[in-house]
């Protein structure tokens, strides 16, 4: 299933939703589906929840599937697409976790996950514009891949992790270099708001086979800038998940955005920071495109 959330201009609230493959959108929430009901927005995250497992029943019936589709399906150009988790209860980020970025950087790597954190303010829809913060020259990009929680998730074993995982996404992780690096810790870099683009969809477990072999690409202004594979990390979702749940409790509908691969702005020759008007694209197989545009904030 592709996991979406949307508004239409009549029910501006965002729901739930599936992309089909001609591209429309599939209200789960319409009676014309027969889901259970939702009693918390966050709910349709839950793998555990009733409503998980009767939309992907309904998605694999074809004959049931018509039904809806002639009942609950929008054309694309009918709905506004939200991030699919419009407001994460959490949003955890790692630091340095690709293989070639370290070589890169010259830097060792790391010996456990290196933790930092976005708001759920941070997130931003799929075709909404970065904004780059007042007082910052080097807003930079950074494509990842988002990893979003299915149930509560505590103390895990690592060889459990997997069955926590609802699905995976295109995240992007805009960080403020100058802030960064200027403050000595990372939370004002990288939690302005609108740092936390991703989306277009969730692509549940089922959709992806190893989430572990995907290419990942970042385009800017449509020159290919960061190209990797997710083959490339130091510290596997399994472990990611195993050392978060340690710590905190991960609850349905956090996200987990994996690290970035080789290419980013400040590590290049010289260094190349976003600009208003330019356009962000971040690909990774099976997940679909995540465009942005750029502006900055004016006085």
């Amino acid at each position: 299933m592709k996991l979406v959330a949307f508004s239409t201009s009549s029910s501006p609230n965002p729901k739930p939703g599936a992309l089909l493959n001609d591209g429309a959108v599939l209200d789960l929430t319409h009676p014309g589906c027969g889901l259970p009901a939702l009693g918390h927005d966050l709910d349709a995250c839950d793998v555990e929840h009733p409503f998980q497992a009767a939309a992907r029943a309904l998605l694999a019936d074809d004959a049931k599937l018509s039904a809806a589709r002639s009942a609950a399906a929008l054309p694309r150009d009918a709905v506004t697409l939200h991030a699919p988790v419009p407001r994460p209860g959490k949003i955890f980020c790692i630091g340095l976790n690709y293989r070639d970025h370290a070589e890169e950087q010259g830097a060792e790597l790391p010996e456990r996950p290196l933790i930092f954190s976005k708001f759920s303010s941070c997130v931003l829809p799929p075709g909404g514009t970065i904004m780059i913060p007042k007082g910052s020259t080097e807003t930079d990009f950074e494509a990842e891949l988002g990893v979003v929680i299915g149930k509560r998730a505590s103390n895990v074993r690592r060889e459990d992790a997997m069955d926590y995982v609802l699905g995976y996404c295109n995240f992007h992780d805009v960080s403020a270099r100058d802030f960064q690096f200027a403050d000595g810790q990372w939370q004002r870099g990288k939690a302005c708001d609108t740092f936390a683009p991703f989306g277009e969809y969730v692509a549940t477990t089922d959709e992806i086979a190893d989430p572990h072999a995907l290419g990942i690409r970042l385009r800017l202004n449509g020159v290919t800038m960061q190209d990797s594979n997710t083959d490339q990390l130091v510290f596997g979702i399994p472990a990611l998940i195993e050392d978060l749940s340690t710590w905190f409790t991960l609850e349905p509908g956090d996200v987990i955005a994996t690290g970035t691969p080789p290419g980013v702005g400040f590590a290049r020759k010289p260094p190349v920071y976003l600009k208003a008007g330019d356009v962000c694209e971040v690909e990774i197989d099976g997940l679909g495109v995540l465009r942005n545009t750029v502006a900055a904030f004016t006085d």
